[in-house]
């Protein structure tokens, strides 16, 4: 058995079960991967896939179980070299971050500008998605951690850690009727069209049981993936929005207004999630530490690890 079989058959699976797309994502050939799997299946003695002529349609019974294996084999394979590399060089590689745009955007530019400047031999890469996009980037390996608020916690191959908490705000253009309201509440937020988050993002369910705790069913016109896409519209008079108030700033958003909403909605909580087993660089521990000073490297070691 080699490395690069393996490799072969995680790329097969990762692209669809295409062969010609695994080899172009490779730089190989598709009959040299085809021929590398079926040397594989002869010597464990078992179809990996379940093959339509010359098409891999589906993965066997044990193709599934030897898939789960490769991974954590190729995994350990990329532990290894990140031993080396941080041994024989400690302040230089590359980290990749996978996030949506609210965390991009608004929680992790002060962050990274701090990281560039301890680690400027680093290649710092930021994969923006939906947290169900980002959670499988970091399980795939394409991505070293991920920083959302939700999905997350659905991988099991991925341990998530606490990094703080935050709340919504409700905005509207100025002189907007909700700005007059002495206590804002749900039913008055109710009564006008809103544009919010897509359900794949940012709190959106802790948007949603806060209306159905109430009874109410709010008229939700337009959702979008970031903030800046609801500030758009919420400036062009289409609703009010309900977005993080981290994404809210008075100096840059000084055509909009902005109203407290945390005594409305359930505190959402934004965790870093990495893949269980993962051997970190030195500068990774660095870069989370900076996002979440709590998270020391020995409290991270601790969950990555056990």
């Amino acid at each position: 058995m080699k490395l690069q079989q393996w490799r072969y058959v995680d790329e097969v699976v990762k692209q669809g079960l295409s062969i010609s797309e695994a080899a172009e994502a490779l730089h190989t050939s598709q009959p040299g991967i085809s021929k590398q799997i079926r040397l594989l299946e002869q010597e464990l003695g078992v179809e990996i896939f379940v093959r339509h002529g010359k098409r891999v349609v589906a993965l066997t019974e044990p193709g599934q179980q030897i898939l789960n294996i490769i991974r954590r084999l190729l995994r350990d394979a990329e532990n290894l070299r990140q031993v080396a590399m941080e041994f024989a060089s400690q302040d230089s590689g590359s980290l990749t971050i996978a996030t949506t745009h609210t965390q991009a955007r608004y929680a992790l530019p002060p962050v990274v500008q701090r990281f560039t400047a301890r680690y400027p031999k680093v290649r710092l890469s930021l994969r923006q998605g939906s947290p169900m996009q980002i959670a499988e980037l970091v399980t795939s390996g394409e991505a070293d951690i991920a920083i959302a608020t939700e999905a997350i916690e659905l991988f099991q191959e991925l341990v998530m850690l606490p990094c703080y908490e935050w709340n919504r705000c409700v905005v509207t253009p100025p002189g907007h009727p909700l700005l007059k309201e002495k206590t804002l509440t749900l039913e008055a937020i109710a009564r006008h069209p809103i544009i919010t988050y897509d359900f794949a993002f940012t709190g959106r369910t802790a948007i949603n049981k806060a209306f159905q705790a109430k009874g109410l069913t709010p008229n939700v016109v337009l959702t979008a993936i970031d903030a800046d896409v609801i500030k758009t519209y919420v400036e062009l008079g289409l609703g009010v929005g309900i977005m993080a108030r981290m994404a809210f700033d008075p100096e840059r958003d000084r055509t909009l207004r902005a109203r407290d909403a945390s005594h409305l909605f359930e505190t959402s909580v934004t965790r870093i999630g990495i893949r269980r087993d993962s051997y970190l660089r030195g500068y990774v521990y660095d870069f989370i530490e900076m996002f979440a000073p709590h998270l020391t490297r020995k409290v991270v070691a601790a969950a990555v690890l056990k």
